[in-house]
Formats: C-alpha cells, sequence, structure tokens
C-alpha cells in the first residue's frame, strides 16, 4: 500500500480549513484516511502559531513506515526541521515575461543604474570641494604676501 500525507480539505465556501492526514495514495483526496497528523489553516498571517499544527512523533513514526508528503506537506515538514527542505522548483518557461517587458525591466535598470553612478559622481565632488578648500586655505594665505612684496617694488 503506498502512503501519502497529504491536506483533506475542510470548511465552508470561501473559509478553508486543512487536515493534514495519512491516506493511502489511490483514496480520493477528501476521502477515507488512516490518521489525522496535523492541520493547516491558510487564513490566520503566516506568523501565527495555530497556522500549522503537526504532530511529530507521528509523523515521524509514517515517514519511516515509507509514506511520502506532498509538495505541499513537504514544505510544512521541511519548515518544521522533519525532513530536508525540499528544493522550490523554478517557474515554467511560459510564464516567464515576453521580449518587450524583458527589454523595458532592461531599461528600467539601466536607469537606475545610471542614477546610481550619478549620486556617486555627486557625492565625490562634495568630497573633493570638502578637501579642497581645506588645501586652498594656505594658498590664500600666501596670496597677499606676494601682493606685497609687488606694491613694495
Amino acid at each position: 500500500m503506498a502512503l501519502k500525507i497529504r491536506m483533506a480539505r475542510g470548511g465552508r465556501t470561501h473559509r478553508p480549513h486543512y487536515s493534514i492526514v495519512v491516506a493511502d495514495s489511490r483514496s480520493p483526496r477528501d476521502g477515507r484516511f488512516i490518521e489525522k497528523v496535523g492541520h493547516y489553516d491558510p487564513l490566520l498571517p503566516s506568523d501565527h502559531e495555530n497556522r500549522v499544527k503537526l504532530v511529530t512523533e507521528r509523523i515521524q513514526y509514517w515517514l519511516g513506515q515509507g509514506a511520502k508528503p506532498s509538495p505541499r506537506v513537504a514544505r510544512f515538514l521541511g519548515k518544521a526541521g522533519l525532513i530536508a527542505m525540499p528544493e522550490i522548483s523554478e517557474t515554467p518557461k511560459k510564464s516567464a515575461p515576453g521580449a518587450k517587458a524583458q527589454e523595458r525591466l532592461r531599461e528600467k535598470e539601466e536607469k537606475l543604474q545610471a542614477q546610481k553612478e550619478a549620486e556617486e559622481a555627486a557625492k565625490a565632488e562634495e568630497a573633493a570641494k570638502a578637501e579642497a578648500p581645506a588645501e586652498e586655505a594656505p594658498a590664500e594665505a600666501e596670496a597677499p604676501a606676494e601682493e606685497e612684496e609687488v606694491k613694495a617694488e
């Protein structure tokens, strides 16, 4: 018998609530199951403690018996530290932005890069101006002495 750890939907219309169950892979989603090992409430905020509740001892037992978690349940188990975090698959190529949208994104990035460079150049100029008067001050002190020499002649 192939076992799955998956979610069974409950709740009413527009108010979902899922039970995390161990079931035979051939049974329907909301049908017969062997054991309830947790629950998931997607309506709660992601940092709420009751959003996902797991019975870790029973989940470890069923994993030891060969139960395979569904992709969504595998993410819950990975976050809980019961299994290794599954890799998130890449988005399909069909959903990638078109050529024109990619060109607009590139142009936007280039504009941002040019703005950053301009800001850095402005900061460098301000820093140079701040340092320059300190160097020019002694030069100005020497200049009047030269003028006095010219007047004495």
